[in-house]
């Protein structure tokens, strides 16, 4: 299975990929933080209230293959929130940051080829394991 997350729900995503495995995913806007927002913090994804994040299980539980997408002037998301995700994952994770996209709402060729990248990396990983 592989996930497509966009936003603050994307997060809900990646916790389920603490203890999860799955064959890739997706995460669009992607944040780590609760930016400050008491409705975000209440929510609990977030540390401190939902625990520090586990960044080796979720790339381990992706296989590594995530790719986190961001646009340069996205309004609600600062770029720092998914460089610190990109970091903290690690490769082969991947930020491709777009100019120009906003937060994502409309159909998106970027949103399109990252999921075929994440498909065809996945193919391939099952390929070796049946190679095995």
């Amino acid at each position: 299975m592989i996930m497509i997350r966009t936003a603050r729900p994307s997060l809900v995503s990646v916790r389920l990929l603490e203890e999860q495995t799955l064959a890739g995913a997706v995460l669009v806007a992607a944040c780590h933080t609760d930016l400050g927002e008491p409705n975000e913090r209440q929510a609990g994804y977030y540390p401190p209230s939902g625990g520090e994040w586990k960044w080796d299980e979720i790339r381990t539980s992706a296989n590594g293959n995530i790719v986190l997408l961001h646009s340069d002037d996205d309004p609600f998301i600062p770029i720092e929130e998914p460089r610190h995700i990109a970091k903290a994952l690690g490769p082969p994770s991947v930020l491709r940051e777009s100019k120009g996209e906003s937060h994502f709402f409309g159909p998106s060729e970027q949103i399109y080829e990252a999921v075929i990248a994440v498909v065809d990396a996945a193919e391939q990983a099952a390929a070796r394991e049946i190679n095995y």
